[in-house]
């Protein structure tokens, strides 16, 4: 194998491991999850060998991930300061919503994320969306009804919410607006 193929066997691995870690699984469970070996997969995660997209494919389907996820995943630098300036914003033009990602890219599976809401606006998401993550919602100013499947939480500066199983919900800023701080969790 040669330098470069190694290079990126060694990383796809490393992030294969990662991701186990991550979840507190075993070889073992990874192995049942993905339909892969111990074996291959122990030879996988020490860069001994460059794996083939079918097999990679399995294993990011265990991790409920696909594959290029997982490859990009594999690619991100370690840890790390994102400035304020660097940080990616998005903003919805039919509500003036404002995202702003505030984590670096690293190998934890924690993401926070700055949202503005201006008064008056909603935005809703499927079940689905949350699917594979846990969160908190934490107000930092104006006030938001967020609703969760049939309930309603009414929340004012300095609560926090942590959602329940995924369900379909609204965030709805009520005047003046809402900041809040949404910290979420894959896997």
């Amino acid at each position: 194998m040669d330098d470069i193929a190694n290079d990126i066997s060694s990383t796809i691995g490393k992030r294969i491991h990662a991701e186990r870690i991550m979840r507190d699984w075993s070889l073992a469970e990874l192995a049942e999850r993905s339909g892969v070996s111990k074996a291959m997969l122990s030879t996988i995660e020490r860069g001994m060998t460059s794996p083939t997209a079918a097999l990679l494919v399995r294993i990011a389907a265990a991790f409920g991930m696909t594959l290029s996820t997982l490859i990009a995943r594999a690619e991100l630098q370690s840890g790390g300061l994102l400035r304020a300036a660097d940080q990616p914003v998005w903003r919805d033009p039919d509500t003036d919503y404002v995202r702003r990602h505030l984590s670096p890219a690293c190998d934890m599976p924690l993401e926070l994320i700055k949202v503005h809401l201006p008064a008056g606006a909603k935005v809703s998401l499927p079940a689905a969306s949350y699917a594979f993550i846990k969160q908190q919602i934490w107000l930092i100013s104006g006030k938001l009804e967020f609703t969760e499947g049939d309930q309603v939480h009414r929340l004012e500066p300095g609560d926090c919410l942590a959602l329940g199983a995924p369900s379909d919900c609204t965030f709805h800023a009520l005047e003046p607006g809402a900041d809040y701080l949404v910290a979420l969790v894959r896997g």
